[in-house]
């Protein structure tokens, strides 16, 4: 290659083209060379940022935690005081999700009696509004799990128990 540097820079004029030519083709090679660079180095730092995210692992069988005891609230009715026991179960198939609804218990505990007692008894008294108690004690749930572990992680909200007297 350096026979071929010294033959084109002894001719004269018509050379020069070529060399312009040689110029243009190195600076392309070296763009495309500094977007591999670039490509490889984010690549890299993709894959890095992907690294530190731990994998969340799901069991293929699903878990449960019970939230025991049972919740026991008392509402108002237009008539008289009615109370409410309410037996809970969460599942999930990711056991760091349920573990971290159990560190977070009270809290959940809270939220579940303040939306308990909340309710109007001739609404629990059809299927439907038990399903939208349902709906809005597990939303109210993974709001929690979500705030500590970063994912809602908790898949279903079960009443295990539904007692209105």
């Amino acid at each position: 290659m350096a026979q071929n540097e010294q033959t084109t820079e002894t001719t004269g004029a018509p050379q020069k083209k070529g060399g312009s030519k040689v110029v243009i083709i190195m600076g392309v090679a070296l763009l495309a060379l500094g977007g591999a660079v670039a490509y490889l180095l984010l690549g890299k730092a993709a894959q890095g940022n992907a690294a530190e995210q731990p994998k969340v692992v799901l069991s293929k069988q699903e878990q449960y935690l019970p939230m025991d005891p049972p919740f026991v609230v008392n509402f108002k009715d237009d008539q008289s005081m009615r109370f409410l026991q309410v037996g809970v179960s969460l599942m999930s198939h990711d056991a760091a999700a349920l573990a971290s609804a159990k560190e977070a218990e009270p809290v959940i505990r809270n939220a579940m009696v303040m939306l308990f007692s909340s309710q109007d008894y001739t609404i629990l008294s059809d299927a439907a509004g038990k399903q939208k108690l349902q709906a809005e004690a597990l939303a109210s749930v993974r709001k929690i799990v979500e705030q500590r572990l970063g994912r809602p992680g908790i898949e279903a909200l079960y009443f295990t128990s539904f007692v209105m007297q």
